[in-house]
């Protein structure tokens, strides 16, 4: 069925009519679990400065080699992917307060404790903690942003604000990598460096950051009575819009809804071509451009980080301006974009070229974070429904954090051709799933 609009919108994104006081709230929201998901990546990016020494410590390198190391990180991508289907519910049911400070808290604590005991017997239970720790953010945050922006205004919103991520990606590893091996020459300092500037941001939570517009006195958005976008609305989707007793009813509620497990299929066939690039880029340029320095290797990648951080904006810009709120048409242009440049990989740095590599790892940049952003973030939103939104969100990203463990595992057992080719069959048939969806849109906020 179609929901016509009802009212209008304010400059500046806000809903008309509005307290005064709900656009300074919604700045600080805004800012404040953006800070949050980017310092995330201080205490989850410790671990990958520090092999870097761990490997040339001679006590260490025999017991902690880099398969090891590796499994290691599987661990942590498991226990990431678990504790995503578990705290979006919890999020939804007791706050994202309360989960967002326990995690950056538990998440700072592990890390320390890695720093101080680098032995396989403790580093196995502390990546389990850290992953658990890890999966509060995403969930948590977006189920705050979704109590104080619209269904109207989350793609250019969300957009904008899904460049921490990418931003905590590219800036935490240098930073922590300076401490470490510039300022205090010990790996070690990667682990404390990382949980000290989490405590900071713990910090910043407790004083900034607050569940809904209720905790400060101002309406909920269902009092705004926002326009909602014309399209399909399903019975799935107008159950979203209910309130839940209990976790085991907000799972029920969620798992009930087919779009939620389209985007959390979708995500599962995306992520791992993230995850591959951001683990293993260097030694993929190094494998097409064989003449390539280490240094050349380690920086041709950061044009797929920065092209990563403009993405989720022009993608939210085209899906709320474009295509009036409706997120599948921009994610699914996005993908044919992703396929063709995924496509053309190998064909291209074949050439051997160092500028043209980093003019397609851009193009892949652009368009799979553009996709990432759209499933994972503002349609999980938009879907899940501010009742529902952490839960929604938690599970899309479940799946796509199961999806990472592959996109971790494949590099060492497939060749860079396989593995693209790969990568854009996923990608094609994650296009195949989306494209019924073209006009579906959710029932309300």
């Amino acid at each position: 069925m179609t929901t016509p609009a009802t009212t209008s919108h304010a400059p500046g994104g806000s809903v008309a009519g509005t307290p005064p006081a709900y656009r300074r709230w919604r700045v600080q929201t805004f800012a404040v679990t953006w800070i949050i998901y980017a310092g995330f990546y201080f205490t989850r990016q410790a671990f990958s400065v520090a092999k870097l020494g761990i490997l040339e410590d001679p006590v260490l390198s025999t017991s902690l080699s880099k398969e090891v190391l590796a499994n290691l990180d599987a661990v942590y991508l498991t226990a990431y992917a678990a504790g995503q289907f578990v705290w979006g519910a919890m999020s939804d049911r007791f706050g994202p307060r309360r989960i967002l400070l326990g995690g950056l808290a538990v998440s700072a604590v592990a890390a320390v404790f890695m720093g101080l005991l680098p032995a396989l017997l403790f580093l196995a239970p502390l990546m389990i903690l850290q992953g658990l720790a890890q999966s509060t953010g995403w969930s948590g945050t977006l189920r705050n942003m979704a109590q104080f922006f619209t269904i109207a205004e989350r793609g250019r919103i969300l957009g904008l604000w899904s460049t921490n991520y990418a931003f905590g990606g590219l800036a935490a590893a240098p930073f922590l990598g300076w401490i470490a091996y510039s300022i205090v020459g010990d790996w070690r300092a990667a682990f404390f460096a990382g949980a000290g500037v989490v405590a900071i941001i713990i910090l910043i939570t407790l004083k900034f950051q607050r569940n809904s517009p209720k905790d400060v006195g101002l309406p909920e958005l269902e009092e705004l009575h926002e326009p909602t976008p014309q399209g399909e609305v399903t019975a799935d989707d107008l159950e979203m819009t209910r309130e839940s007793t209990s976790a085991w009813d907000t799972y029920r509620t969620v798992l009930g809804n087919k779009m939620v497990l389209t985007l959390g299929a979708t995500y599962f066939l995306l992520k791992p071509a993230r995850y591959a690039i951001l683990l293993w880029g260097p030694v993929i340029v190094a494998e097409r451009l064989s003449d390539a320095s280490n240094l050349t290797a380690v920086t041709v990648p950061i044009a797929f980080g920065v092209a990563g951080v403009l993405a989720p904006i022009l993608i939210g810009q085209i899906s709320d301006r474009v295509f009036h709120a409706k997120r599948i048409p921009a994610c699914v242009l996005s993908l044919v974009l992703l396929i063709a440049a995924l496509l053309l990989f190998t064909p291209l740095t074949a050439t051997q070229n160092v500028w043209l590599m980093m003019v397609v790892l851009a193009v892949i940049g652009l368009t799979l974070y553009g996709a990432d952003a759209m499933v994972s973030c503002v349609s999980a939103v938009d879907f899940g429904t501010s009742k529902h939104a952490g839960a929604a969100t938690g599970i899309i990203n479940g799946c796509g954090s199961v999806g990472a463990i592959f996109g971790g595992l494949l590099p060492g057992y497939l060749g860079t051709t396989a593995l693209f080719y790969g990568f854009a069959g996923a990608a094609a048939v994650a296009l195949v799933i989306l494209l019924p969806h073209w006009n579906r849109v959710p029932s309300s906020d």
